[in-house]
């Protein structure tokens, strides 16, 4: 299983857990915007397609908020997507790379 990172994006207008992929994904924790959610979902669903992933909370603030906040949405997020990579492999909807 690939370990990939995420990071928290502090900014004074609002404030972003970034997935790191190759294309990396933004969420945007100050505004509720389920749309935006559902479109990195998705992209998270082509990316276990490839093959199993998770993600580990890199942050040097562990005493704020918003730390908290991350680390307990990582540890859901890790959890959905191993369930759905398990569905993906049951229905063999996987991408299998040729060698």
């Amino acid at each position: 299983m690939e370990t990939k990172t995420a990071n928290i994006k502090r900014e004074a207008t609002a404030t972003s857990l970034i997935l790191n992929l190759d294309t990396p994904l933004e969420i945007i924790l100050t505004e509720d915007n389920p749309n935006s959610v559902k479109a990195i979902f998705n992209n998270l669903i082509k990316e276990l397609k490839k093959g199993p992933l998770k993600f580990k909370l890199q942050d040097e603030k562990k005493d704020d908020m918003y730390f908290h906040i991350c680390d307990e949405y990582i540890k859901q997020l890790n959890s959905e997507m191993e369930t759905v990579y398990n569905e993906l492999e049951d229905y063999e909807l996987l991408e299998i790379k040729e060698e």
